[in-house]
């Protein structure tokens, strides 16, 4: 028997609807690495299949929902109770009771979640292996791409019921919505979102008769599951957009107003070093603005401020530079032959949202995937 001092304080969270005998064998194998509190959510399973689940000990707690709530819905129940009824808990470990996770497995996820308490773990499969179901390694390799597509996340096991989940986090996980699958997707979205750690071991890769026993709808779960995952890039993108055009229009208004006061002050002045110099003044001001709302609203960083602000100016200098030299050339090129000098100003901002336009998606890109990823 495993050492039971590295899983003191960790429950172990099966949720099961409609099990067989390898609900059983679960629940032995797990009781004979070392766990001590197992908590068995029964999710409304209809009568015939009662009997295989464990009778209630010092060790084992089943609870009950009368009705089929969801994997997701299950997992939140249990929880709550360890919460509730765990008040010196360190975590706890989600666990399929279809046989899929080895006991070994599981006590070292358990492990690895104690030694890194502010982390949560996932036990990753390998879908590469002849014996993996055809379905099941498609459906997970093609989520895994959307995953690091869309979200910069790379995941190589979404679907993994294996998942070590600290109890500060007890509160979070009780938060995110979603009752059945899309639960878990919609848990990795909100620990990338904020930022906390994903380690992701490997484990040995255990299918059962091609997974039959699975309640996993292919097309209604998969639809709500991509849904979530487009919705959190979109969002993101949206956000993004946002705080563009914002920063644009502080850009477009402090430029207008340097031109005007430079017309004022310094007429004879070369319009091009005018125009640049206001482009770069203008530029630094809604740049600052521009960091800011992307750090604190659109992707959340807790990066170090000063690394973060580093490595904004390294993208954003090159762009304010391209920004401000294709303006000024652009004001010499066409715009004395097309507009009056006079309203130069209203010419140069069009200007400026297209040049803007072009730079768009490689500055999104950039500050996701590098600026403010910790």
């Amino acid at each position: 028997m495993q050492n039971q001092n590295n899983v003191k304080n960790i429950s172990v969270i099966v949720p099961s609807l409609n099990p067989d005998e390898k609900l059983c064998k679960t629940i032995s194998s797990l009781l004979s690495v070392g766990f001590t509190d197992i908590i068995c959510v029964n999710d409304g399973s209809s009568e015939e299949c009662l009997k295989y689940f464990p009778k209630e000990n010092e060790n084992i707690t089943v609870l009950t929902h009368e009705v089929n709530k969801g994997k997701g819905a299950a997992l939140k129940t249990a929880f709550a109770y360890v919460q509730s009824n765990r008040p010196d808990s360190i975590g706890a470990v989600t666990v399929d009771g279809d046989g899929q996770h080895a006991a070994k497995d599981v006590y070292f996820c358990a492990s690895e979640m104690a030694d890194k308490i502010d982390s949560v773990i996932l036990g990753c499969r390998d879908f590469s292996g002849p014996d993996v179901p055809a379905r099941s390694s498609f459906g997970n390799k093609m989520t895994s791409l959307v995953f690091k597509l869309l979200c910069g996340m790379k995941i190589s096991d979404t679907q993994t019921g294996l998942r070590a989940i600290p109890s500060q986090y007890f509160p979070l996980m009780l938060e995110i919505e979603g009752d059945r699958f899309e639960y878990e997707t919609n848990m990795l979205l909100e620990l990338n979102k904020r930022k906390i750690d994903i380690l992701q071991p490997k484990i040995e890769t255990v299918y059962i008769e091609e997974n039959k026993t699975s309640h996993f709808r292919p097309i209604k779960d998969s639809y709500k599951i991509y849904s979530l995952i487009f919705k959190f890039s979109f969002t993101q993108f949206v956000n993004f957009f946002a705080s563009s055009i914002l920063a644009s229009i502080v850009d477009s208004l402090l430029l207008f107003l340097f031109l005007k006061a430079a017309k004022a002050f310094v007429p004879s002045a070369d319009i091009v070093l005018v125009t640049f110099a206001c482009c770069a003044l203008g530029r630094l001001f809604s740049s600052l603005f521009n960091f800011y709302v992307n750090k604190k609203v659109v992707f959340k960083g807790n990066v170090s401020l000063w690394k973060s602000l580093l490595k904004y100016y390294c993208i954003a200098a090159p762009i304010g530079i391209t920004y401000a030299t294709l303006t000024s050339l652009s004001n010499v090129v066409a715009l004395p032959e097309v507009v009056p000098v006079d309203d130069a100003s209203l010419a140069i901002t069009i200007i400026g949202y297209c040049v803007n336009i072009i730079l768009f998606v490689a500055s999104f890109i950039l500050q996701k995937k590098w600026v403010f990823k910790k």
